[in-house]
């Protein structure tokens, strides 16, 4: 199985990137928030793969950290959570955030999360909410906890620059997402709105 790609970015789409290796390009998912974090077409990249296989598909889904690939197995191995919506999970919250409200047991903080609901939630948070403390404090002792984040809109500009958009483009997309959904809706929410705003010419 496919466990790490090295290689070069070739394109960016909403969910998923096409890293090229040897000449060959796989395509591989990605949280929202990764996605957005990942190089500019054309420039080296490094990420920690999962395979997953199934009858209809072969597919791949991409991580920065291997503590993000960590949450996305814990999250995986909850009762009617598959991948895909796991990978929805991880782009509602940075992993720091997302590892503290399952610990903490914040079913409406998870709930807001697009695709989560507030069943999904209250599974996530009684199936998870002690082994995530484990993978915290483990974390926390090697130090791969990420530095909380400068603000939303800051990393919603970031992410917009990293697709490929320029400077004026992704400020003034993100000023309309924050002005149109509120400045405390969640990244996922802020980053899909910002692209809205784009294709539509604002």
């Amino acid at each position: 199985m496919i466990s790490r790609l090295r290689g070069t970015v070739l394109e960016k789409d909403l969910e998923d990137a096409t890293i090229d290796v040897g000449g060959v390009g796989y395509r591989v998912n990605f949280s929202t928030l990764s996605l957005g974090k990942l190089p500019m077409d054309g420039q080296p990249v490094d990420v920690r793969v999962r395979t997953v296989v199934r009858e209809d598909a072969f597919e791949l889904f991409g991580f920065l950290t291997k503590g993000e690939e960590e949450v996305f197995l814990l999250l995986n191995s909850v009762s009617r959570v598959g991948p895909r919506l796991a990978l929805m999970v991880l782009s509602g919250m940075e992993v720091p955030e997302l590892v503290t409200a399952l610990a903490r047991g914040e079913v409406a903080r998870l709930a807001k999360i697009h695709g989560v609901g507030k069943k999904t939630a209250e599974r996530l948070v009684l199936e998870l909410k002690d082994k995530v403390k484990t993978i915290h404090l483990e974390a926390v002792s090697r130090g791969t906890v990420a530095a909380a984040p400068v603000g939303a809109h800051a990393d919603l500009v970031s992410a917009l620059l990293n697709l490929g958009y320029k400077q004026p483009q992704a400020e003034k997309a993100a000023d309309l997402a924050s002005e149109r959904l509120g400045a405390d809706a969640n990244f996922q929410a802020l980053f899909r709105e910002a692209l809205k705003a784009l294709r539509s010419g604002g």
